[in-house]
């Protein structure tokens, strides 16, 4: 309520600063109370020429240019200090409320007439642009770097893309006292220095969005795992994982080690607020209030089978014949990475295997399997008795496969939940530590917040993401639900692609919306 309540304290302030500056101008000051008018009147004010109305049609760049605007109402005013046009920009719903309240007269040659020295016009170019840069990067799109292959073939290692924010509605940030256009720690620092400090954490709030989440949106969010983390690990491992594998006294005295004893390195454990976590990207495969179950592979909706992603990769087990000498060429012409040869390449030598087990599409499932030199190509499906503490909801009573796995509920806002000892463990993260409640299991049910309860009314929507790299991607099937507050925004674009494994620019990939790849 309380930002809704100072957006609209932005927009009455900057309009009624217009209406003050119009009547100084010897303009009609009602022409400020009209949408989109009220900036040709301004811009005509200001003395600009018809290039700026074309700035304010285009997305992104009419912020920059309204902030522009501003500084040049300023410097009508004859104000042409720097760090009075710097407050003007930050603050332009108390600065053009002044300028209008103030006994300064409006003169638009003067700000015609003004030369700035040069460092001033520098400097004044990298105020508008890191202010510009952080309202863009806030409210309406980010670049995001796809760092592994859990979306392929959807999503490349190597894809810059384009998150849009507006699509689900810009969040607020949290943490505000943060170097700007950096996401959680320095660069250069090798993540061990954070950019953020945790003096100031404001409450979550989301604005209005273009709509919401959909089936199949690829999504970017918060590493929901990642309200807890270890420096050394980032988000390789997670800490709750390490926990449950090697305890937690281990953890925190960094005296962790593998089953060959080999050091696991911790470093610091650190809290991260809500804005600072890991981003993840996956696409959205069930929906609040919605049920969901996976049989051999096949995702299940409310007992309705789905369609898979066109891209979608499942593991396949590839057999080359004798005479064949060179696999790796077939398998890179296949489009296979270099990193998922050498891995299967590895774990064929490891374990005197003849096949590489390997990450593949239908399309090119059925592509090897045609080849004359490839002698079998059979899917690998993990049965649902294959039990791994490793998935969600990490206990013994629930034994899922990542082929095989639920059935399980998706909680929706305001649903209430009914609460047994074979569904608390699904549902207690979402009532400690993403809704902030205090849960207590006894031997006569559960106590939540000091009261004794058998249900659970759900605060925020949840969603179930998935990698389109089903056997290569840690998603909701290891971690559980993405609560609505930490979804970041969606990915609409690649705008650039470069591929590691040959060196090149992927051009086909380059400017292309996510419909091209679905």
């Amino acid at each position: 309520m309380i930002y809704d309540i100072l957006l609209v304290i932005y927009f009455v302030g900057t309009i009624a600063g217009l209406w003050l500056v119009f009547k100084k101008a010897g303009v009609a000051p009602w022409k400020a109370l009209i949408p989109i008018y009220n900036i040709v009147v301004w811009i005509k004010v200001c003395g600009k020429d018809w290039k700026w109305y074309i700035y304010f049609l285009i997305p992104a760049i009419n912020v920059f240019t309204f902030l522009l605007l501003v500084v040049e109402t300023a410097k009508a005013f004859r104000r042409f200090g720097f760090w009075e046009q710097t407050f003007a920009v930050i603050f332009p719903w108390i600065y053009l409320p002044y300028l209008g309240l103030s006994k300064l007269e409006f003169d638009a040659e003067a700000a015609k007439n003004y030369k700035a020295s040069e460092w001033r016009d520098w400097l004044d170019a990298i105020v508008f642009a890191l202010v510009a840069a952080i309202i863009i990067r806030g409210k309406f799109f980010e670049l995001y770097h796809i760092p592994s292959s859990s979306m392929e073939k959807t999503l490349l290692v190597g894809d810059r893309t384009l998150v849009s924010k507006y699509s689900y509605g810009a969040r607020v940030m949290m943490t505000p006292l943060a170097v700007p256009l950096v996401h959680n720690v320095m660069p250069l620092t090798n993540g061990q220095v954070e950019s953020y400090l945790k003096w100031i954490e404001l409450p979550y709030h989301r604005y209005a969005g273009l709509g919401e989440v959909e089936r199949y949106d690829a999504v970017v969010f918060g590493y929901p795992d990642g309200d807890t983390m270890c420096s050394a690990q980032f988000s390789n491992r997670s800490y709750y994982d390490l926990v449950r594998e090697y305890g937690r006294e281990a953890v925190w005295n960094d005296k962790v080690y593998d089953e060959y004893g080999g050091r696991i390195p911790i470093g610091k454990i650190r809290a991260r607020p809500l804005d600072k976590r890991e981003n993840f990207i996956k696409r959205c495969i069930g929906l609040p209030g919605e049920d969901l179950k996976i049989v051999n592979q096949q995702v299940y909706i409310n007992d309705k089978p789905i369609e898979d992603p066109e891209n979608i990769q499942f593991t396949y087990a590839v057999r080359f014949k004798p005479e064949m000498s060179n696999p790796k060429k077939v398998l890179d012409e296949a489009g296979v990475s270099k990193e998922d040869y050498q891995n299967a390449l590895m774990q064929q030598q490891y374990t005197g295997t003849p096949y590489f087990i390997l990450p593949l599409s239908r399309k090119m499932a059925n592509g090897l399997s045609e080849r004359y030199d490839i002698a079998e190509v059979q899917p690998v499906v993990f049965p649902a008795d294959d039990l791994s503490r490793d998935l969600f909801p990490h206990d013994t009573m629930h034994r899922w496969s990542v082929d095989n796995f639920g059935p399980i509920h998706i909680p929706a806002a305001g649903e209430t939940i009914k609460l047994t000892k074979e569904n608390i463990g699904i549902y207690s993260r979402l009532i400690t530590s993403y809704e902030h409640n205090t849960l207590e299991i006894t031997a006569d049910g559960f106590v939540i917040n000091g009261e004794q309860t058998d249900t659970y009314t759900v605060k925020q929507n949840y969603y179930w993401m998935m990698g389109d790299n089903r056997h290569n991607s840690a998603d909701s099937r290891y971690w559980g639900f993405v609560p609505e507050d930490h979804i970041v925004g969606k990915f609409v674009a690649v705008l650039w692609s470069h591929d590691k494994d040959h060196g090149k620019v992927r051009w086909n990939r380059c400017f292309k919306s996510i419909k091209s790849f679905d």
